[in-house]
């Protein structure tokens, strides 16, 4: 049994964090997209706060996958793109309505949280696992603060 560590990582966990590349491309992405077709600044800034905040995620991940001499992915998702498309559709067919473009936002949240608690199960032990950790706070918060800005706005 080899030990992985950070410059040995498994085929595996090299999977994961490619995964995890591309959907922190699209979430990054969509918040750019959502920060656009919103007429809320403060909405607007904190979309656009959890973009580079996304990015930040995608580039350290890319480190560990470029220290094991790999290739990280460069782009999002085909899903995460038809996902973009449909909030840029509710927006125009709402007129902007920020609970609408809200609730998009937070599917989308739900998605990456749900896809970093699958990698922290599957990396236990892993040499990238305190790593994802803590990347799993802020999409946490993330999460939290789309859903808690989308109950704000909701229709009584």
């Amino acid at each position: 049994m080899t030990i992985e560590t950070a410059s040995k990582l498994s085929k595996e966990s090299l999977s994961t964090l490619q995964d995890l590349i591309r959907i922190n491309i699209d979430a990054a992405k969509g918040f750019d997209e959502a920060a656009d077709n919103i007429e809320i600044q403060s909405v607007a800034e904190t979309f656009r706060q959890l973009a580079i905040e996304r990015n930040a995620n995608s580039n350290e991940l890319t480190r560990y996958i470029e220290l094991n001499h790999a290739d990280a992915a460069a782009s999002g998702s085909i899903l995460g793109a038809i996902h973009r498309a449909w909030i840029d559709l509710r927006s125009a067919v709402s007129g902007g309505d920020a609970y609408v473009i809200l609730s998009e936002a937070e599917k989308g949240e739900d998605s990456i949280k749900k896809s970093y608690e699958d990698a922290l199960a599957e990396t236990t032990g892993s040499a990238i696992h305190s790593v994802l950790a803590q990347q799993f706070i802020g999409i946490k918060r993330g999460h939290d603060r789309v859903r808690d800005l989308r109950d704000e706005f909701a229709q009584d």
